[in-house]
């Protein structure tokens, strides 16, 4: 069987790309690697990307210039979980950012391992976590 190497990118559609954006680059701090009217891509860490795209702009075939070769459409609905991967001393620190920019923590988890989550939304319902190791076997 041929190996997977980890998760590369993750995939979250909004309803308004400036609004996203102010808040994953404002609360979070992520930088863009490249963005257009529909879409941004973010260093999320560890080599893997968070890509945010606006709801219903990649219903087509995405043809990209000099014949390198086309994107499948797709699109998502609803709200969507994922988890940024946090060292266990920044906990406090991102605790304190997110309360800096008025955003709730709707839940926290003491996990058997260890780990740490803190979980709140994105402005379009998407839970978010932020977890430290020790939440999984492999982290």
């Amino acid at each position: 069987m041929p190996k997977l190497n980890g998760v590369l990118e993750t995939a979250l559609y909004v309803e308004d790309m400036a609004r996203a954006r102010a808040f994953f680059e404002g609360a979070l701090g992520l930088i863009p690697f490249t963005a257009d009217h529909r879409f941004t891509a973010y260093d999320a860490g560890a080599g893997t990307v968070l890509l945010l795209f606006l709801r219903g702009e990649t219903l087509e075939t995405v043809m990209l210039p000099d014949e390198m070769g086309t994107i499948p459409p797709h699109d998502g609905q609803g709200r969507i979980h994922m988890a940024f991967a946090i060292a266990t001393r920044e906990l406090e620190s991102w605790e304190a950012q997110l309360e800096d920019h008025g955003i709730t923590i709707e839940g926290r988890t003491h996990w058997p391992r260890g780990g740490e989550s803190v979980y709140f939304r994105d402005p379009d319902g998407h839970l978010l976590e932020l977890a430290t190791p020790g939440v999984w076997p492999n982290y």
